[in-house]
């Protein structure tokens, strides 16, 4: 490794735990500003019956499921990637429940303008807090979060130019270097604390409520006992038994009231819900039903 990445390394490694200090969450980064560690299931992407590894197999290279604010941690994982040149700050963790916003200049669009004009339209006012300059001229803005809201990653949704990143992403850190350059704290702002998302604003952030759906009539007696026969089935003849009860449930007309009560009752004796649920499609397509 040639002595210029050896000292961006140590650098980021030193800006990672001066950031972990502060309670962030923590992960190395290449120069591409992704994940430095590869993944461990590179050849089994879907590994676990389908359900996606975040580490539960003991191995790095998780992304930002890998992050910590452990130092002895933090130094296992840049010793594991000796190549790391930056550091990825995970979002909707505690102590800050971080929310990135950040400002893109790429887009060709003025997205700090299109900020105040949200600021207007919907009467908050953007606080003083974290902002951190990247290399291409946009900025990332720092905002803590409610422990119990899970704000959503998205791009472009609250206006051109502006993407938010929340629960399951990370920001890249000041300090870090990449291939465009070096991102750092605006001045005056590296020892803010992230301030409070205003509430107007953390409402734009959150996705629509889910439209009211009215309850299904009561499968009655029939859909009990349908439901009571996947419950009893042992390990070899559960899918079986779960497409025969839903073949019946189909037949006899309750079927959409019965998909998810029999799913429920498939995923207690064993089954995962992505596989009850594909039962259940097979069986309303073998009875002519709409799933």
């Amino acid at each position: 490794m040639a002595t210029t990445d050896r000292r961006a390394t140590t650098l980021a490694l030193a800006h990672a735990l001066s950031a972990a200090e502060r309670g962030l969450a923590v992960l190395p980064l290449s120069r591409t500003k992704l994940p430095a560690l590869p993944s461990p299931h590179r050849d089994d992407p879907s590994p676990g019956r389908g359900r996606p590894c975040h580490g539960e197999c003991g191995h790095l290279g998780h992304g930002v499921y890998d992050a910590s604010a452990d130092p002895v941690r933090i130094r296992e994982l840049f010793a594991a990637a000796p190549w790391a040149t930056g550091y990825g700050i995970a979002c909707g963790l505690p102590p800050y429940h971080l929310i990135g916003v950040d400002l893109d200049t790429k887009s060709g669009t003025d997205s700090s303008a299109a900020l105040r004009e949200l600021a207007l339209r919907h009467l908050f006012t953007i606080p003083e807090t974290v902002v951190v300059l990247t290399p291409s001229g946009g900025r990332h803005l720092w905002l803590a979060g409610p422990p119990d809201t899970v704000v959503p990653n998205s791009a472009g949704r609250l206006a051109p130019g502006i993407d938010i990143r929340g629960a399951g992403g990370y920001l890249v850190g000041p300090g870090s270097r990449t291939e465009h350059g070096v991102y750092t704290a605006a001045p005056g702002t590296a020892h803010l604390p992230p301030v409070a998302c205003p509430p107007s604003l953390l409402r734009l952030l959150l996705p629509p409520p889910r439209p009211h759906r009215p309850a299904a009539p009561a499968p009655g007696e029939h859909g009990r006992g349908l439901v009571h026969f996947v419950l009893t089935a042992h390990e070899g003849q559960r899918n079986t038994r779960l497409f025969w009860a839903a073949c019946r449930a189909y037949e006899n007309g309750i079927g959409p009231a019965l998909a998810d009560p029999l799913t429920e009752a498939a995923v207690h004796t064993g089954l995962t819900e992505r596989e009850a649920r594909a039962t259940i499609a097979s069986a309303a397509r073998m009875t002519g039903r709409r799933p």
